[in-house]
């Protein structure tokens, strides 16, 4: 029996009805230090720390009335003592010996330090787990926070930008307006000219304000690209019909090749990159032309702007880029533009993560490529430009009238005086309300023509909507706005609406009317 006690794992004690030691394995001389002989005479009390001794006592006086198997002190830390004095936490498991004359006891106990060790490691790493997620719970607040307040404020932005867009437009509308009035009512001398040089001054600030407002826009973060596909015949074919006229005053050729191809991003914001690039070709093109191309480079769309111009010189080509910089324009001269462009296209194209590339001889000409992911499906051919200007519609009733809808009383009375001069009756109100009533008592009109942003928060879309609701056919109507928001550029294709962007020529604003009365 001995001989198994000591090959047993844990220390092994035998103790009598007064606690003293009768016998102990080997085990239990190597967990307490103590030789054999020490051990045996002892007290059960003397293996513990002297703080527990006491109390000790008592409980093993109740363990001997009911003597059963059973652990020592449950649901409680017991610690045992070395004869260096040095404690260790232990768990004891109790069994009652029979014995003809008196009752003992064995007593297995274990030493539990790595369990216990462990244990607390374990607690301190889910201590630490716990502190660990509510810092990152508390992180995901603050970063809700901070996406919500970043979204607020760009909202805000977003909010200061249009309404700065809009009201920054309307005084150089009405200037625009008057400045068109003025020269169809003025004809030879000196005032023709001046009236000629207005105009050039009007465009240019025009340019200025367009470019500033929308590097503003890319700077706040209050353009976001909505990638789609689309084709690029559909983007060529409204390059063509926008810089063909432009091209064709300066006595150069615009030339687009027709294209099935199709190209996944920004429509929008794509189709600004290429107006930039295009209005750059024109103007730093003297005699030649500007030709369009797209063509499959590397698993992408690489659509061209390729110009025969004067070229940018090699040590130039870093600086294009820059805000206020243009090629071969010394600073402070009298310049064409303001070098905002390409800056614009800098901005836009690291927006939509494309690629813009550009080679260059000077004297021979420039090209501006970008480079597009493809989409899906094929796009559709450019169609051929047509060359014919749109008839006025000779009406047996007289002149088209017009409703006019505009809440800034110097750009209604400025559009009112250019459409009588141009010959169409005009009725012009402030509001949907007055519009709607203005239907009822003159009928329905050959033209509506809008503001998008109207007082009271009314848009110019919901006048067109009510009007054709109560009038019970589709208006033809001209929007007119200063909003280069994504609503606008979202607007659903509708045959019977024309959009002009603030300050809008008045050219073309007549030309968009003809247009549709000759539908």
């Amino acid at each position: 029996a001995r001989s198994a006690l000591d090959a047993a794992p844990d220390a092994m004690i035998i103790v009598d009805d007064a606690g003293v030691v009768r016998y102990a394995n080997r085990q239990a001389s190597v967990l307490f230090g103590y030789s054999h002989e020490q051990l045996i005479g002892r007290t059960l009390e003397q293996l513990m720390p002297a703080r527990f001794r006491g109390r000790h006592v008592a409980h093993r006086r109740d363990y001997l009335e009911a003597p059963r198997v059973r652990a020592m002190g449950e649901r409680l830390t017991l610690f045992g003592q070395r004869q260096d004095g040095s404690e260790f936490p232990v768990e004891i498991s109790l069994s009652p010996v029979g014995d003809p004359e008196r009752l003992l006891v064995a007593a297995a106990i274990r030493d539990v330090t790595d369990r216990k060790r462990a244990e607390a490691e374990l607690r301190e790493t889910r201590a630490a787990a716990d502190q660990a997620r509510q810092v990152a719970d508390h992180l995901r607040a603050v970063a809700d926070r901070a996406r919500d307040n970043a979204d607020r404020a760009n909202q805000a932005k977003s909010r200061f930008l249009a309404t700065a867009s809009h009201d920054l437009r309307q005084p150089l509308q009405t200037l625009t307006l008057l400045n068109g009035i003025l020269r169809r009512m003025i004809t030879g001398g000196n005032a023709t000219e001046a009236l000629s040089q207005q105009e050039h001054a009007i465009e240019a600030m025009s340019r200025l304000l367009n470019a500033l407002l929308d590097i503003s826009k890319l700077e706040s973060g209050a353009v976001r690209p909505e990638p789609a596909d689309f084709p690029v015949g559909t983007l060529f074919a409204g390059l063509r019909g926008e810089f063909a006229s432009i091209a064709s005053s300066k006595g150069l050729e615009l030339r687009v090749d027709p294209s099935g191809e199709s190209v996944h991003s920004d429509p929008a914001l794509v189709e600004q990159i290429m107006k930039n690039l295009v209005s750059n070709a024109v103007k730093y093109t003297r005699t030649g032309g500007v030709h369009l191309r797209c063509v499959r480079h590397d698993g992408a769309v690489r659509l061209d702007v390729i110009d025969t111009g004067i070229g940018i010189p090699p040590e130039q080509i870093a600086f294009i880029y820059d805000e206020f910089f243009q090629v071969g324009v010394p600073a402070n001269t009298s310049r064409d533009g303001y070098g905002l462009g390409l800056s614009i296209v800098q901005r836009l194209v690291a927006l939509l993560k494309a690629r813009l590339e550009v080679r260059s001889d000077v004297g021979k000409g420039t090209v501006f490529s970008l480079l597009l992911p493809p989409g899906q499906g094929a796009g559709e051919p450019v169609a051929a430009l047509s060359g014919a200007e749109p008839q006025s519609p000779q009406r047996a009733g007289g002149s088209p009238r017009i409703l006019l809808v505009e809440d800034d009383v110097s750009v209604r009375d400025a559009t009112r005086m250019l459409l009588r001069v141009e010959g169409y009756r005009v009725s012009a109100v402030s509001s949907l309300a007055e519009a709607l009533q203005s239907a009822r008592e003159e009928g329905m009109p050959d033209l509506l023509i809008t503001d998008y942003h109207l007082r009271n928060r009314e848009l110019g879309t919901e006048v067109i909507a009510a009007l054709r609701r109560t009038l019970g056919r589709d208006v033809k109507a001209v929007l007119v706005t200063g909003d280069t928001s994504r609503a606008i550029k979202d607007l659903p294709g509708d045959p019977h609406l024309r959009v002009a962007s603030k300050p809008v020529n008045t050219d073309k604003l007549l030309g968009l009317i003809k247009e549709l009365l000759s539908v």
